[in-house]
């Protein structure tokens, strides 16, 4: 008797147990979102303030209008195609724009769905994507001839790299940049989240595949990392480095994640890589 209740008892806590497992699991599947993407959003209506060589872009896609800042001259030498990480907005991200200008360089920064005064929501990884493609068919296209550098940091490192393994040969970014990269989205809730089957993750962002795609293509590629990164470490840089060895690591000592641009030597390397395009 006394057996069998124990028995019972056990039974009773392992299907509690599976069904509290089987209800995380869902929410983790419907809240994903929420926990890559960290926007802040702005009314439509929002002004920016502006230098006079900027000015806002706007690209219309199913369901959305995309919102982007562009530093724009007469004369410049190329454009720097840059997809921010995973929270804020351009309000945050569109800055240091005398680095761009000391190299003669536009830049165009995009705001994804929700970030900023971008309309809709994000609501898939193809949709991301194309939403990506959509704003590089709109900018890329009036620098043909000159130099493109398309430039990914944390969050959009995966976007920047799966854009640039997409894109005919002909249309290929001169350098892609990858600042804090992630091997893929899978490989981080590997880390963090280690008791998520990764069938489940709806943002794969696979970093690692799109690299080795891109093997033999001869597209110059760097990856810039902090070597005190803790949220997403430098062993992430060494293993896409290893997919594809003509790639170049650049370790910025002392640098954590969000802080890279407040150390020179990472100024320096950037401005290295992008000045190189003209040798």
């Amino acid at each position: 008797m006394r057996r069998g209740f124990w028995r019972q008892a056990l039974l009773g806590l392992a299907a509690l147990a599976l069904s509290v497992y089987a209800a995380l699991l869902g929410w983790l599947w419907w809240q994903q979102e929420s926990l890559i993407f960290r926007p802040t959003p702005l009314p439509a209506d929002y002004r920016y303030t502006l230098p006079a060589d900027a000015h806002e872009v706007f690209i219309d896609v199913p369901g959305a209008r995309l919102h982007g800042l562009q530093l724009q001259r007469p004369g410049a030498r190329g454009l720097v195609f840059f997809l921010h990480g995973n929270a804020g907005n351009l309000e945050r991200w569109f800055v240091d724009l005398d680095f761009y200008r000391s190299l003669n360089y536009d830049v165009f920064m995009l705001d994804y769905r929700g970030f900023g005064k971008s309309s809709g929501q994000v609501a898939s990884q193809a949709q991301l994507q194309a939403d990506v493609r959509a704003a590089w068919d709109q900018v890329a296209p009036a620098y043909a001839g000159r130099r493109i550098v398309l430039l990914g940091r944390s969050l959009g490192t995966g976007l920047a790299a799966e854009l640039a393994a997409s894109l005919p040969a002909a249309q290929r970014p001169d350098l892609l940049l990858l600042v804090s990269p992630y091997r893929s989205m899978v490989a981080m809730a590997a880390e963090q989240y280690p008791y998520v089957p990764s069938p489940l993750l709806r943002y794969p962002l696979r970093t690692d595949q799109a690299l080795q795609q891109l093997a033999g293509s001869g597209l110059r590629v760097l990856l810039v990392h902090g070597d005190r990164d803790r949220l997403i470490p430098l062993a992430h840089s060494q293993a896409l480095l290893r997919l594809l060895p003509g790639a170049t690591l650049h370790t910025v000592a002392g640098g954590g994640h969000g802080d890279l641009q407040a150390f020179d030597d990472y100024e320096r390397t950037l401005r290295s890589a992008i000045k190189a395009l003209d040798r």
